[in-house]
Parts: structure tokens; C-alpha cells; sequence
């Protein structure tokens, strides 16, 4: 048969490649393939190149042959972040063409390999590849690791993840699976509480089987495929990837990831859809036919019972009730609390906030104690690991607003082969949580009982005895690994339980335990190497584990399940106490019974679940389960080896018998009844036995000391009257005790075991460049106006542009008024513009020198963008990377809420980086549209270290960004889950030096300035960090200090007692610093730089840069403490290229003049040709100098390589007139099909018309004018059935009218705060975090409508009924247009909308006006509920119909009246 046939040439490829191998011919000297199968199937022919698109058919002389025909085509092109490309890292092509990234390719890969190991097939099948039963014996089995030597292994982390996932899938179509299938079982939609597939139970079945089976293949992803005989093409379950197809008359099906990149005409086509998250479509290439989502995923969920199969074989452990009964005595809780490494701090933070209130702890001001390996005081072993995060190739996930396509279940059981579906498949345990009580303990159990299910059992304690001292840990592992091999090999044991449970005091007393991350670690990957691993499911039992980051961690190294004993336990020693009985009396607690205080606590662990998997992309625990997505730092070889194979651990650690000391030294001394737990101080500082923290009140002092400043002089005090404003005279002497403090503190960072070592004579410091020179490339760290009060935020930034540095806004926006340079300074330092400042000079600008654009777009207008000199875009927060930035309501002033365009008092937690910046290609689109508003700013990326960030940086230098912004994971935060700040994220050192390392190794390193912050205080600090390759420098948290900041680390409780992070009017009046006070720091940091510049005998700083070979390894240092004993940095640095000889990558390119890097900006390429030649329009130049207030019109046509249009427009129009716009109107009429970010910020005059199709972000950052999209008169589809823009349009819009008359993609008006917009009907997510504005639909929705929005209206057409389901109801409510006010702002905006589009549906709705109103709902948050269109609680009240302009003379209708024929026009009129 042909399959057979298909298969043997299949085996036959794999087969090839290990001879290849064996001759030695396989692969080169490099590590790059010599030989390389392009195709080899006789249903498909693959052409592909290491060649740029266009060079293809020249190669290809088949693709140029008008005789050669084919049923189909795929064409994939990608945007290689790789700039040395090899065979292995391209994409196969074979079955799959895969536009993304897998989030999960560890965890996926290490499960593939252990289905692998656990099959077995006779040696004769396995020769016999021409055999069609032999050949489908092989492929079903699927067994490639059990004999290398005859066939290549089916999955290799050296290759990439599209080529992995290429393989497996190519294998399940080899195995019976058709494609459709084969991707349904991979890659699958979120199917819960799904209101698409209400009517169509056998797909959520199909999928609720084969979740059980397989681990899904989870991240941004668009996937077409084809087998030969079908093509189809998917999205991932986020569907963050655009996916638009057009079908034409004669039946082609044209899909694309841009609209308009196949020129069709629209009178030929008759269907226009795109394809939403989890969607799919397929095409059979035998019958032609082509099937939506619906109809190809419920022919393949039909083909066999799986709701029957689930039904008779699956068991289910829904959440139970907790028990009240306790376990331990207090004395004997205390003492396992203790001998597991609980504080204090533990249960006074976080076990009170998890219990309490069902949410994790949030902190501030980062993490400033050592990393674990120098830590001077104990630590678990998780504290030796930070979590992995998305940012660049990949985007993190929303767990807050998105949370709808997340899941935190997992199985337990024997899971059956993927490649061979049958009712076995079903037999396992569901659990709808990982965080298992004892009541659930007992039903897991119970289902040992044959007539129960018959799943066998077994308990393996992982205790062993005190007195065998450290080294008796490696006999202890190896023991629970023989026993757990022998139970589930000889035993048939299908739930395995790894306990450290003690069962009373005396057993406490005489035992010590494996750490369960240790014990999970060393089972799981024993397991897998005896191919046993498929037989079991996993559950840790410990009493060491009570922060979320414990429960990621072992469910990364294994774990199915954990029941957290002694967490739980704690949880009823707390609840019972009588402070936290009178807490609740009080108010200060939420009054909760001791079930409900349990079942809290499990809500914050599996809500800090899914915010981990959210930072990596990942959207199911069961995605997450053993794929290891952490970086160890500070563990050596041999527990590496046992336990966390395939870990990166780059500068080695302890060993087992440390790991076992350390743990041996968290027991208590006794166990009296009045013996309490140790405070360690891990996230407080405490004196004496707490861990030290390097940011302290004693340091502030000194520092305060230093550079002048009495923390009680301030505008509550004597300020006004004190000489100098109470600046005192710096003192160098001070800076030295201050210095010296840091010198001779314990061990904290990586650099504390760095020392300098000179390669020439010291030089007399005369002969150094002046402090002028080196200040200019300070910066201070982005601190946002809202997390620093008024004061402070305009303090750093007069005092940082004073010596010629870097200031920078933060995510909040930033005051026009700041955009001046102050010339109304009086003799006493007071400026009638900045009131509440001291210390003031004529000439100082507050003007914040860079902009930064976050996820939550706060203030992001185009008078902000174009006032910039430097526009930052925040992909990743030191403090917390993979999340958005975080203000407390409290901190939202009526102040801080008008800059943000939000509502006063609520709280504003950002989106994670996602909308349009999900994937390098939207990263560039992001900085070409800022480039394009602002040609003169460059554009700075913000990172944070983690390993691979070097390949990010090469890709974001490839998108033309002009500084790459390399934060440390201890960065300084106003507020974030303390699990973040602690856990996630690397030492800047790590990933300053591989960025530097791959950017110089790669030619791109002379693209891009590099500059690097978090924990920086010192010259010291700032020469290390030159020589591992920065040239630029953030102060963040020290900077603070140096304005008075007394470290009180209560900045999320805005009551900071000197006003730095509070917006209290009477905390702001106790602000102490003025900008002399932190020019002082910056004076004695350039000294300090100068004197090291001396001593090392270099007089130029920059000709440190890149020097690493100027460090070495302070082995005084690592001798400190005995646990830094396997501690080597030598493999650290030799990645680092040597620069010593070539310095040019200090200057720009050749090409860009070879001038200072920072006075170069990369421009915009051929993208922004149509936006230059609308600018340069005599007219359009005309009108924006006179603007005389008549109108003006353009017309031009477009196409999708056009993008960012009229951003240009936008920016001119703004730096003349800032956000008010044009008092004319500027028309511009364009044809064609526009690319990405078109109409992006345009302003009040600018009516932007566009007759065609749209791909994503329409209407990006809009402030005012309208934007109108229509197809052509012609068009053979109908319009309000068909999409015409794509996704996340209007996000981040401040103002404007919209219209679109056809239908949007996801997240439409994602972030609106002021936009009135109307379409068609959307996809998912709509109305996301929005906080103004007016949404209408006229069409059918997404689910999701309304997550996180907080300010605004939504108006949604509900013909069939569905929509009610489609709502997210956690904030916002509807119901039916009940108020006249209502129903004349609807009426308005729905008219207006015909008369600009000539909607068909429009038109429909207004001719049946009384009966269609009826099927509207209205959407609203509480904070619009008494807002006149809401409830008729104002008669007489002005109704708000259009957002184009702010004059409220154009934009508002009055309530009640009867409207004349002049009003029914378009109110803008």
C-alpha cells in the first residue's frame, strides 16, 4: 500500500542517519549535519534552502516549470534569530509547518524519551524495514531508544523545537493517526467551559482521552500541516498568531498569517475568516472539500466512544472537604515546621496572606540577600533554582484575565501508548488539583480496591537515620530509587508515594529526610532510564513545602501530585491561634472557618500555580509536569546528575553531603513546648542572626551621611527655612565608610567572588577621563510616577539629566508639564511649576530623557512618545519577569489615575507582554512603529537575564532596537508577589555576559548599546560590569536612597514614612531629598570609577568594556563560607570573546557612519515608505503648518508590507501640536491591503479611511480623529460575516472613533481607556483590561468579554442568544440597554457607524430599531454603574456619543431631547 510504502521510506531515512553516523559521516567537525534528508516521501516534496524566500526557485528548477503542478503548496519563511544557521536548528517541513514557539519542548521531550525507553520490539521487526506489518509494528510501538544503533532517535534538544515537534507528529500519522488528529492530541484547544462546543460533547471528550494520554505541545503557535493527504492549519489555544483565509469563487482556499500576501480580488471572493484560538481547518486534498473547526474536529472525535471509554474507566478525585483534626501536638508541629525550614516570616507572611485571603504575599523592593549557595544561614533546596520565564521569542500568558485556558489538573496511573488509541488509554485517576488533603489522600486509596479500579499502590519513605550523618544521603536515594524500580516493575504499583511524613516526635528525634525536590528528582529520572516511568503517576507527601515556588518545583522535576501535610497542618496551628481569632474579630482578617482557611490556602497555591506556568507560557500544570523549566544556581555536579538531569547549573555548587549538612542544620535544638521557629529574616531584615540584606536602614544611613541629607528636613519641617534647603556638604569621607560597609559585608553576588587583575602599570588618576564624561552614562532604573510619589520621581529625573545621564518615566506615563526645561526658578530653588520640589535650578528639566512603553500602555500617548529621546519597550521586570507591572489601589490618586487614563482607587495590575509583543517578528513591529512615530528617539529593549537571553539579544538587535537593557532578577519593585521577587529571574552578570558574548560573536554587537541594571551601588560594581560587556548603567533602589529613602520596605502599603513611595499628601510633605543629594552619589560613584580606571591604568572607560580577561576568580572569597567550596566561575568566563585587540564594536556600523553609538538611531526601511510620502504630501505639509481649521484630502494606495502607516503623521502632527491634534480635518483616503499597526496614534484632525482589509493592531495607541475600514464596493463576501482586521486592534487607545464594517480578531480594544469603536463582532477576550471608552458589537462575540475591565461601556448585538456565556462576570456585569440614555448613546454611535461604512447590518439594526434594541446587552464595570447610560441617575446628564476630538462640544448629545434632523448626523459635525 502506499502508507506502507510510506513507512518503510520513513524508517528508511531514520535508519540512514545511523549508518551515516557510525561511518562518521553524519556530521561535520563544527557539529552541523553533512548529509540532511530535504524530502524523502512519495506523497510530498519538500524544497527548502538555507537561502533567503525569494532564491528558492532559482535554486529549485522545478518551481520554475509552468508544466509542474501540485494540489497544494505550503510556504513557510521565517524570521531566523539564529544569524548561523545549520540543517538541524531549520524547520523539517515534513508534515508541519510551524510559525512559534513550544513553551514545553523540555518537558515534552523528556516524555517522549521516556515512552520511548518503555517499549520494546523482537530484533527481526525492527531489521525488517520493507515489511508492511513490520513497518507498522515499529512505527506503533514507537521504540527508537531501545536500539540507537538502528534507528535515529526520534527527539534531540540539540535540535529545534519545530523540528521535535515535526518528528513526533510525523510518527502519529505513520501510526494510523490522520493529521488532523495527530494535531487535535498535540497541540489542544482549551475545550473548558468552551461555549463553542455546547452542541459537540464527543470533542470535549476526544479531548478530555487524549489529555490524559499525551501532554500538550503548549505555546504560541500557528501550525499547518499536511500529510499528503489533507492540509489543514491550527492555532494554539491563546491564539496570539494572526491566521486569516480567504476563499475564492473556484473553491481555492488562500490562508495566510498577514492578510494581503497573495494579491486576490475582492469580487472573487466569496468567504473572508480567520481562525481563533484552538480553531482549526482542513481541506481533503482526494474530495476537496473543506471543513471549518466544528466539522473536522467532530469527524475525527467520532471515529471512536472516547465519552464511553472516560466513563467506564476513569476515576475522579474532585476537591474535598479538609479535616479539622490535627496531626501534631503544637511543640511537635513546631519542631518538623523547623526541621523543614520554616521561619517565621513563613507563617506570619505568607501562610497568613495564603490562608487568609486565598492570595499570595506581595512585597516590594526586590531581593537584595545572597543568592542561596552564599548564603551564610540554611537553605532549602528549591532556593538553589529560579523559575525560567518567556520574553522575545516567546510571550508569557495572563493568568489573571486569561486564566480561562488554564488548567491545574493532572493524572495519576499508567498512561498508554499515543501511537495505538484504545480504551486502556482511559483507565487513570483525574485530579481537578495537584495540592491533595488528606481526605483525598484517602479516596486515592481507595481505589486500590479491585471493584474501586484496581490501581495498586505503594508508600516509599524518604526519611532515613540522623545518625548516618551527611554521606548517608546517597545511600538513602539510592535505596528509595531501588525500592520505587521494584514496586512499579515486580509490583505493578501504579500510584507511587514518596513520604518524609514522620509519625510522631520520637521518629522526628532520630531521623533525617531526603528533601523531597531531591527524592522526586532522583525517582522520576531513575524511572525513566528503566523505561517505567509511562507505569506510574507520582505523589510527594512532605512537610516541605508551603510557597508556591516548592509545589512549581517539584511538580517540574516529576510530581503528579503533592499532599502538603505540615503546610496544612500549619494552616489549622494558625487558624487556631488567638491572634489570628482577634485579627478576624477586627476586620483586619476575612472572617473564615478552618475549612474555609485551608481551602484558601489551596486557591493561592494553585493561582501562584498558574501564574509560574503564565511567566513560561505554559497553560497546563500537566504541560509543565517534569519539563524542568528552572536554571540551578549554585548546585554541583553530582545532585545535578541524580536528581535534575538536563539542568543548566553554570558555576557548579554543592554536593549531596552539603545539601544533606544544610538540611541536618534547620533542626531545632529541642523540641520544648515553648520553643519557637528561627527568623530567618530571608525577606525582612532582622538583626543579628537574620540573613543580611545589602539595602538596609544602617546602609541608608551612611549613604545619607555621605551625600548630605537629614531625612528630617523636609517640607513638613524646616526645609523652607533651612540653609541650602538643609543639604549639608558631602562628605568623601562618609562615602568611604559607606563603601567599605559593602566591601566587608557577606558574601551576596557573583561579583563578590570576582577581583580585578591588570594587564599594565597603574597611570595617576589626573590622567583619567573626568567624572563628566563617565556620569553620562548613568541611568536610573525604571520606577514608574505612581510607585514613587511626585516628589521622588521628579527629583531622579532632574537630578539624573542634571549630569547629563539617562532618566527614565517608568510604565506610568509622564505630565506634559514636565516637558519644559524650567526657567521660573526663584533664588530660594522654588519653581512656581514644580511646588512641591527643593533645590531647583533654571534650566533643570523633570523631563523623563526615556519613555517607557509597558504592557499596560499607561500614558502612552504621542505627545509622550515624541517627547522622548529614548523610547523603552518593558518586556521583562527585574523584580518579576513574565509579568506585568503592579500598582496598588491605594497608590492610584486622582492624579495617578488621569495620567494612567484609569479609575482612582483601583488597583492596576498590568498585562504580562503579550498583545503585540508575543514573538521577535511583533517585538520589530512594536519598534518599527516607534521609529516610525518618533524617527529621532532610539529604541531600548528591556530584558532580564536568564539562560539563552544571548539568543534574544541577537534577535532583538535584528529588530533594530538600539539598546538592549539587561536587568538583574533582583531588581526593585513598588509591588510584587514575593514568590516572584524571590525566585525568577538570574544574576545580571550571567546574562549581561552572554548577551555581550552572542551579540559580538554573532556581527551584531556593534548594533546596539548594552546597559544592565539591578543591585548596581558602586564604582566597583560598574566597572565589573564594563568589563563583562556594559556600557551604560541603571541606579534603581540605591538611587531612591540617595533621595532619602529609609528602606522601610512597605512601598505596596503607600505608607512609606518619608514620602518616596506614597501618594499621601501628608507622606509626600516628609520628603527629604532634592536633586543635589543624588548628584552627590553620582559625583562619588564617577570618583570611585576613576580611581579603579587609575589603579588599573586605563584613562579612557570605555576602553574597559568588554574587558572580561581583566577579572578573575577571588579564591579568598570562595573560601568564605564552606558551601561555595564546588563554586567555579572559570567556565563562566571563558564564553566571554576575547575584544581586547578589536574594539570597533564600540561604535555603530559602517553603514550607519561608525559614530557614537548612542547618537545613532536605526531607521525604518523600505515599511515606511507610504508613511514618508504621505508626510511629505504637499497638502498634508500644508495643512499641518497652517492648520486653519478646513479640510484637507490624500488618497493613496497600500499593501502589507506597508506597516505602521500614518504613525509618521501622527508623530509630526504631535510635535507641533502635542495631544490636541489638528483643529482642521486631515483625510486620508487609502486602497489595498494594509499591514500591521496601521493608523497607529493618530490624532484628533486625522480621519484616516481605509477601503480594503487590515492585519493586526489597527488603531494602536489611538488619541483621537477616526479611523474607517470598509471592503470594496465589489466584494462577493458579506461583510458583517467576514473578518476584516486582525488582532489586538485599538490597543492601548486614548481616544478616537472607530469603525470597521466587518468583523475583528482577538482582544479588540484590549486596554482601551477612551476609544469609541464599532465592529462586526470579535473574537476572544474582548474589552480586556479596559478603563474607558465604548465598545460595540453588532455581531457574535468570543468568550471572555469583559476580563479585567474596570472603566468603560460595551454594547453587544445578541442575536442567537449565546452571549450571556461568553461573559467574564469577576468584575464587570450587563444587562439589557435599559435607560433612554443608554439607547441614544447606542443609537448614535450604530448611525454614525452606517453613515461611515454603509453596514448592511448596521442598516438592519436602525430600520428595526425599536425590536433589535432588545437584543443588545450592555456591559459595564461597578465603576460606570451610576454613570447616566447605565442608571437614569442624572436626568439632564451629557451622553458621551464619539471620542474623535476632546471638545465636549463635538462629542456630547444631550440626555432626553429630542434629536433634530441636524443631530442625527454625525455628532462630530
Amino acid at each position: 500500500t502506499r502508507d506502507g510504502f510510506e513507512r518503510t521510506l520513513y524508517l528508511v531515512r531514520r535508519r540512514i542517519a545511523v549508518e551515516l553516523d557510525a561511518l562518521s559521516l553524519l556530521k561535520k567537525d563544527d557539529g552541523s549535519e553533512e548529509v540532511y534528508f530535504a524530502s524523502f516521501s512519495s506523497q510530498t516534496i519538500v524544497y527548502k534552502g538555507m537561502v533567503q524566500g525569494c532564491v528558492l526557485p532559482q535554486f529549485y528548477k522545478d518551481l520554475q516549470n509552468e508544466d509542474f503542478t501540485t494540489k497544494f503548496v505550503i510556504y513557510h519563511r521565517r524570521f531566523s534569530t539564529n544569524t548561523t544557521p545549520k540543517w538541524p536548528l531549520a524547520q523539517p517541513m515534513r508534515v508541519v509547518g510551524h510559525n512559534g514557539e513550544i513553551n514545553t519542548l523540555i518537558g515534552n521531550v523528556n516524555w517522549v524519551k521516556a515512552r520511548e525507553k518503555s517499549k520494546a520490539l523482537p530484533d527481526h521487526e525492527l531489521e525488517d524495514l520493507v515489511s508492511a506489518d513490520n513497518t507498522d509494528n515499529i512505527v506503533m510501538m514507537c521504540n527508537t531508544q531501545d536500539v540507537p544503533n538502528l534507528l535515529e532517535p526520534l527527539v534531540d534538544l540539540n535540535r529545534s523545537d519545530s523540528a521535535n515537534l515535526d518528528a513526533v507528529f510525523e510518527l502519529m500519522t505513520k501510526s494510523r493517526h490522520r493529521a488532523p488528529c495527530a494535531l487535535m492530541s498535540l497541540v489542544p484547544t482549551a475545550y473548558e467551559n468552551e461555549p463553542a462546543l455546547n452542541d459537540n460533547p464527543e470533542i470535549v471528550d476526544f479531548y478530555k482521552f487524549h489529555g490524559g494520554l499525551l501532554e500538550a505541545w503548549d505555546g504560541p503557535a500557528l501550525l499547518v500541516y499536511s500529510d499528503g493527504k489533507s492540509i489543514g492549519a491550527s492555532l494554539d489555544r491563546n491564539g496570539l498568531r494572526p491566521a486569516r483565509y480567504s476563499i475564492t469563487s473556484d473553491g481555492t482556499v488562500y490562508m495566510m498569517s498577514e492578510t494581503g500576501v497573495v494579491d486576490l480580488d475582492e469580487s472573487d471572493i466569496v468567504s473572508k475568516g480567520r481562525l481563533g484560538p484552538g480553531q482549526m481547518i482542513n481541506v481533503d486534498l482526494e474530495t476537496g472539500e473543506f471543513k471549518d473547526n466544528i466539522a473536522i474536529k467532530s469527524e475525527i472525535a467520532s471515529r471512536h466512544p472516547y465519552g464511553e471509554w472516560i466513563a467506564e474507566n476513569r476515576r475522579d478525585i474532585p476537591k474535598m472537604s479538609f479535616g479539622d483534626d490535627r496531626s501534631y501536638d503544637d511543640a511537635t508541629a513546631t519542631f518538623a515546621q523547623g526541621s523543614f525550614g520554616w521561619g517565621l516570616e513563613d507563617i506570619g507572611m505568607q501562610i497568613q496572606d495564603m490562608a487568609g485571603s486565598g492570595k499570595e504575599t506581595t512585597y516590594s523592593m526586590g531581593d537584595d540577600a545572597p543568592i542561596a549557595v552564599l548564603s551564610e544561614r540554611p537553605h532549602t533546596p528549591y532556593n538553589y533554582f529560579k523559575q525560567r520565564f518567556a520574553q522575545v521569542t516567546n510571550p508569557p500568558i495572563d493568568p489573571l484575565r486569561e486564566g480561562v485556558v488554564m488548567s491545574v489538573a493532572m493524572t495519576l496511573g499508567k498512561k498508554e501508548s499515543i501511537y495505538k488509541v484504545s480504551e486502556k488509554g482511559a483507565r487513570l485517576i483525574h485530579l481537578e488539583s495537584p495540592v491533595l488533603n488528606g481526605n483525598e489522600m484517602d479516596r486515592i486509596a481507595s481505589l486500590a480496591k479491585e471493584e474501586n479500579g484496581g490501581f495498586q499502590q505503594a508508600s516509599i519513605s524518604t526519611r532515613y537515620a540522623l545518625e548516618d550523618g551527611p554521606d548517608g544521603i546517597k545511600a538513602a536515594i539510592d535505596a528509595i530509587c531501588d525500592k520505587a524500580v521494584d514496586e512499579v516493575r515486580n509490583g505493578g504499583v501504579e500510584v507511587l508515594i514518596l513520604s518524609d511524613m514522620a509519625a510522631d516526635q520520637a521518629e522526628l528525634d532520630v531521623s533525617t529526610y531526603i528533601p523531597p525536590l531531591v527524592a522526586v528528582g532522583a525517582v522520576h529520572h531513575r524511572l525513566i532510564k528503566e523505561g517505567l516511568r509511562m507505569d506510574t503517576g507520582i505523589v510527594v507527601e512532605t512537610g516541605s513545602a508551603w510557597s508556591t515556588h516548592h509545589y512549581a518545583c517539584l511538580v517540574g522535576y516529576g510530581a503528579n501530585a503533592v499532599h502538603p501535610y505540615l503546610a496544612l497542618e500549619t494552616v489549622k496551628q494558625w487558624h487556631g491561634q488567638a491572634r489570628t481569632q482577634s485579627m478576624m474579630k477586627a476586620g483586619k482578617l476575612k472572617d473564615a472557618t478552618l475549612d474555609e482557611a485551608q481551602a484558601n490556602y489551596r486557591t493561592a497555591v494553585e493561582n501562584g500555580l498558574l501564574k509560574i506556568l503564565s511567566k513560561m507560557g505554559i497553560s497546563l500544570l500537566s504541560s509543565y509536569q517534569g519539563a524542568q523549566i528552572f536554571e540551578a544556581m549554585g548546585l554541583g555536579e553530582e545532585v545535578v546528575n541524580t536528581s535534575f538531569k538536563g539542568t543548566t547549573s553554570r558555576i557548579g555548587g554543592v554536593d549531596l553531603a552539603d545539601i544533606a549538612s544544610e538540611t541536618a542544620s534547620m533542626r531545632p535544638e529541642s523540641s520544648d513546648e515553648k520553643a519557637k521557629l528561627i527568623n530567618y529574616g530571608y525577606y525582612k531584615p532582622i538583626p543579628k542572626r537574620g540573613e543580611y540584606h545589602a539595602n538596609s536602614a544602617d546602609l541608608a544611613k551612611l549613604l545619607h551621611d555621605a551625600i548630605g541629607l537629614d531625612k528630617k528636613v523636609s517640607a513638613a519641617t524646616t526645609r523652607d527655612v533651612a540653609e541650602n534647603d538643609g543639604v549639608k556638604p558631602k562628605n568623601a569621607a562618609g562615602y568611604e565608610i559607606f563603601k567599605k560597609s559593602l566591601e566587608s559585608a557577606p558574601l551576596a553576588n557573583i561579583r563578590d567572588l570576582l577581583d580585578f587583575e591588570s594587564d599594565r602599570e597603574s597611570i595617576p588618576i589626573e590622567d583619567v577621563e573626568p567624572i563628566s564624561e563617565i556620569m553620562t552614562r548613568f541611568c536610573t532604573g525604571a520606577m514608574s510616577l505612581g510607585a514613587l510619589s511626585r516628589e521622588a520621581h521628579e527629583t531622579l529625573a532632574i537630578a539624573v539629566n542634571r549630569v547629563g545621564g539617562k532618566s527614565n518615566s517608568g510604565e506610568g506615563g509622564e505630565d506634559v508639564v514636565r516637558g519644559t526645561d524650567l526657567s521660573d526658578v526663584d533664588e530660594k530653588g522654588r519653581s512656581p511649576t514644580f511646588p512641591h520640589l527643593a533645590g531647583l535650578k533654571n534650566g533643570d528639566s523633570a523631563n523623563s530623557f526615556v519613555h517607557q512603553i509597558a504592557s499596560g500602555r499607561f500614558g502612552v500617548t504621542p505627545e509622550f512618545l515624541v517627547t522622548g529621546k529614548q523610547l523603552e519597550i518593558k518586556m521583562a521586570q527585574g523584580a518579576k519577569p513574565g509579568e506585568g507591572g503592579q500598582l496598588p489601589g491605594p497608590k492610584v490618586s486622582e492624579y495617578i489615575a488621569s495620567l494612567r487614563a484609569s479609575k482612582q482607587g483601583v488597583t492596576l495590575i498590568s498585562p504580562p507582554p503579550h498583545h503585540d509583543i508575543y514573538s521577535i517578528e511583533d517585538l520589530a513591529q512594536l519598534i518599527h512603529d516607534l521609529h516610525a512615530v518618533n524617527e529621532k528617539a532610539g529604541v531600548s529593549v528591556k530584558l532580564v537575564s536568564s539562560i539563552g537571553i544571548g539568543t534574544v539579544a541577537c534577535g532583538v538587535a535584528k529588530a533594530q532596537a538600539d539598546v538592549i537593557q539587561i536587568s538583574g532578577g533582583d531588581g526593585g519593585t513598588g509591588a510584587s508577589p514575593l514568590s516572584s521577587i524571590k525566585h525568577a529571574g538570574m544574576p545580571w552578570e550571567m546574562g549581561l555576559s552572554e548577551a555581550h558574548s552572542a551579540l559580538l560573536s554573532n556581527g551584531l554587537r556593534d548594533r546596539v548599546v548594552l546597559r544592565v541594571d539591578g543591585g548596581i551601588r558602586t564604582g566597583r560594581d560598574i566597572a565589573i560590569a564594563a568589563m563583562m560587556g556594559a556600557e551604560e548603567f541603571g541606579f534603581g533602589t540605591i538611587a531612591m536612597i540617595a533621595e532619602g529613602c529609609v528602606m522601610a520596605r512597605v512601598c505596596h502599603l503607600n505608607t512609606c514614612p518619608v514620602g518616596v513611595t506614597s501618594q499621601k499628601e501628608e507622606l509626600r510633605k516628609k520628603f527629604p531629598g532634592t536633586p543635589e543629594h543624588v548628584v552627590n552619589f553620582f559625583v562619588f560613584v564617577a570618583e570611585e570609577i576613576r580611581e579603579l580606571m587609575a589603579h588599573l591604568g586605563y584613562s579612557k572607560f570605555e576602553d574597559i568594556i568588554g574587558r572580561a580577561d581583566l577579572l578573575k576568580e577571588d579564591n579568598d572569597q570562595i573560601k568564605r563560607i564552606a558551601k561555595t567550596k564546588g563554586v567555579s566561575l572559570s567556565g563562566f568566563f571563558s564564553s566571554i570573546p576575547d575584544s581586547k585587540a578589536d574594539r570597533a564594536f564600540l561604535r555603530a556600523t559602517p553603514a550607519e557612519g561608525g559614530g557614537l553609538k548612542d547618537d545613532t538611531v536605526h531607521v525604518n526601511g523600505f515599511s515606511s515608505d507610504l508613511d514618508r510620502e504621505i508626510c511629505e504630501h504637499p497638502d498634508v505639509k500644508a495643512a499641518i503648518e497652517s492648520d486653519e481649521g478646513g479640510d484637507t484630502a490624500v488618497s493613496f494606495n497600500i499593501k502589507n508590507t506597508d506597516r505602521s502607516t500614518c504613525a509618521m503623521l501622527a508623530g509630526d502632527i504631535a510635535r507641533k501640536y502635542g495631544n490636541r491634534g489638528l483643529a482642521g480635518n486631515l483625510n486620508i483616503n487609502i486602497f489595498g491591503s494594509a499591514g500591521q499597526s496601521f493608523g497607529a496614534f493618530t490624532l484628533p484632525g486625522m480621519r484616516v479611511r481605509l477601503t480594503g482589509e487590515a492585519n493586526d493592531y489597527v488603531g494602536k495607541g489611538m488619541h483621537g480623529g477616526e479611523i474607517v475600514v470598509s471592503p470594496e464596493a465589489d466584494a462577493g463576501f458579506v461583510a458583517a460575516d467576514s473578518s476584516i482586521v486582525g488582532n489586538a486592534c485599538l490597543y492601548g487607545a486614548t481616544g478616537g472613533d472607530f469603525h470597521a464594517n466587518g468583523r475583528a480578531g482577538e482582544r479588540f480594544c484590549v486596554r482601551n481607556s477612551g476609544a469609541y469603536a464599532v465592529c462586526e463582532g470579535t473574537g476572544d477576550h474582548c474589552c480586556e483590561y479596559m478603563t474607558g471608552g465604548v465598545v460595540v458589537a453588532l455581531g457574535t462575540v468570543g468568550r471572555n468579554v469583559g476580563a479585567g475591565m474596570t472603566g468603560g461601556i460595551g454594547y453587544f448585538y445578541d442575536q442567537d442568544g449565546g452571549f450571556e456565556e461568553r461573559v467574564n462576570g469577576e468584575i464587570v456585569k450587563y444587562q439589557r440597554v435599559v435607560t433612554d440614555a443608554g439607547a441614544l448613546q447606542l443609537r448614535n454611535i450604530v448611525e454614525r457607524h452606517f453613515e461611515k461604512t454603509g453596514s448592511e447590518k448596521a442598516e438592519l439594526i436602525l430600520d428595526n430599531w425599536d425590536e433589535e434594541v432588545g437584543k443588545f446587552w450592555q456591559v459595564y464595570p461597578p465603576s460606570e454603574a451610576n454613570s447616566a447610560v447605565v442608571a437614569e441617575t442624572i436626568v439632564g446628564d451629557a451622553v458621551k456619543v464619539s471620542a474623535i476630538a476632546p471638545s465636549e462640544d463635538l462629542c456630547y448629545l444631550p440626555v432626553g431631547a429630542g434629536l433634530n434632523p441636524d443631530q442625527t448626523t454625525r455628532c462630530a459635525d
